[in-house]
């Protein structure tokens, strides 16, 4: 099945939900699909069910059960090309087993999408059952339709619970494929934005989620210059539907285990403001720790927040905003809500630029810089280690802790095998044979720490280029990687890759 040329990138995804449809199994097989809103999940199950001939429909928020059966038979009297009141009154059970059988009829192995499912959940929680009833028929041969069902949804802590515990659809998926926004490299490429520069500012702001371009009224910026007249009319203007307070309010509404409450939003907001640690949290919220480890896991979960584990250092957890927009909103737009809803956008977004610069992009730059390393660049580059995240090293003669913000390991027995250290600052200056010798401290650092560094590859990431003392050093040198901002888009090769 191949997948159509107005499908940007999602190769992976695409190999995979193909390979789930055309699977030889001539009983039901179901499916599950989830991510965040915006991140491209209708379009691309939309493209899955035309290539394939099945059936799409989508579940409507606030729609009562009656209306919401209504419209799906009328979805199932379309798509058989029959009059719809001949399947008005019938029943969850009917109506599902009737649009499973007709895609098989039309499309061999059938394809039926049910999308958002969580909204009809809301109003009819024996779902999961009666597609639980269909799958075992179908299994034991008891003459329920074969076929392929997919159900997808947004509302991300009740996706995760559609196949956890004792629920009626756990150990019945063979797919559960969860969508990522676009990378910063493919951000790029939808947004048709040649600027690197300008393309980093618009991921740092929005992420990588390609539903966002559809609700800009304005072109995408083509430099950085143009990305302050954009900024201004679109997510810092109230009344655009990009406008950053109704996005983020959106995003944290849009599942019902966190409407209303206080606390969870309190928790987001500490974090965007540089609380990384429940310890840190709970301070700032004046809560005990113990107190906020099930509604933090419960963000994690859901996606509002990430969750990662120092590896050389196994108790200092570090936790993070998940979306770009939530972030911006918080350190960006609440600070200067005053002039942001008094039409002086433009002084509200001058106000911020140096906020912006340290707390908004230098910290996605150095996730951009760890995004390629792990997905993108050649695995020699890191040579071969498997894990690339960020750490600390203390230097007990300086009584200093240093972050690393790039570093590859592989973690065996308490000790690293580390294959790369790295510096991703988005300073506006080009780095220098300084950046470089700070990188062998560190690594010398992590040697008399115990860990195996002694050949790391030393990584500069810039956002602005090198100097030419480092540019010379590298080459002499051949243990040393440079990554300017073209690089990471996509268009370009590592100025010096390590000597083999």
């Amino acid at each position: 099945m191949q997948k159509p040329s107005r499908v940007l990138s999602r190769d992976a995804e695409w190999s995979a939900l193909a390979q789930f449809v055309q699977h030889p199994d001539s009983r039901l097989r179901l499916g599950v699909v989830s991510g965040r809103r915006r991140v491209g999940k209708s379009f691309l199950l939309r493209a899955l069910a035309e290539a394939a001939g099945g059936l799409y429909v989508t579940a409507v928020a606030e729609e009562g059960v009656v209306p919401a059966r209504r419209r799906l038979a009328a979805e199932i009297a379309r798509y058989a090309g029959i009059g719809p009141e001949l399947l008005a009154d019938a029943s969850w059970e009917s109506l599902l087993g009737t649009a499973i059988e007709l895609t098989v009829r039309r499309g061999g192995s059938g394809v039926f999408v049910i999308d958002e499912l969580p909204c009809w959940l809301a109003h009819s929680p024996e779902l999961p059952g009666l597609l639980q009833l269909l799958y075992d028929q179908s299994q034991a041969g008891q003459g329920a339709p074969g076929g392929r069902l997919i159900v997808c949804g947004s509302a991300m802590s009740v996706m995760n619970e559609l196949l956890s515990g004792t629920k009626a659809l756990r150990g019945r998926a063979a797919i559960d494929l969860r969508l990522e926004p676009f990378d910063l490299a493919t951000t790029a490429r939808h947004w048709e934005i040649g600027d690197p520069a300008a393309a980093l500012r618009v991921h740092a702001i929005l992420g990588g989620a390609p539903g966002y371009r559809n609700l800009a009224n304005v072109p995408p910026p083509q430099t950085s210059a143009e990305l302050d007249e954009w900024v201004s009319a679109t997510v810092l203007d109230p009344r655009q539907a990009l406008f950053s307070g109704s996005e983020a309010e959106y995003l944290l509404r849009e599942d019902p285990r966190f409407t209303g409450s206080s606390l969870h939003y309190g928790i987001i907001n500490a974090v965007a403001n540089g609380a990384t640690s429940p310890a840190k949290i709970g301070a700032l919220l004046e809560q005990s720790r113990s107190s906020l480890n099930r509604p933090i896991g419960a963000l994690v979960s859901a996606g509002y927040l990430r969750y990662d584990a120092d590896p050389l250092w196994e108790r200092r957890p570090v936790i993070t905003v998940a979306d770009p927009i939530i972030r911006f909103h918080n350190l960006i737009t609440v600070p200067q809500r005053d002039l942001v809803e008094t039409g002086h956008s433009q002084e509200a977004w001058r106000r911020s630029r140096p906020t912006f610069a340290s707390r908004v992009l230098g910290p996605h730059f150095e996730s951009c810089a760890r995004q390629w390393l792990r997905s993108q660049a050649d695995p020699a580059l890191r040579r071969n280690a498997g894990q690339v995240t960020a750490t600390v090293v203390n230097d007990s003669t300086g009584r200093a802790k240093h972050e690393i913000d790039v570093v590859a390991l592989d973690k065996r027995s308490g000790r690293a095998d580390i294959g790369l250290i790295g510096e991703a600052k988005a300073t506006l200056t080009r780095r220098s044979a300084a950046d470089l010798e700070r990188l062998d401290r560190l690594k010398a650092l992590l040697v008399e720490h115990g860990h195996d560094a002694a050949s790391s590859v030393l990584a500069l990431f810039s956002m602005e280029g090198f100097q030419p003392d480092l540019v010379e050093r590298a080459r002499h040198r051949g243990d040393v990687l440079l990554v300017d901002l073209p690089v990471l888009l996509g268009s370009g090769e590592p100025v010096v890759a390590p000597a083999e």
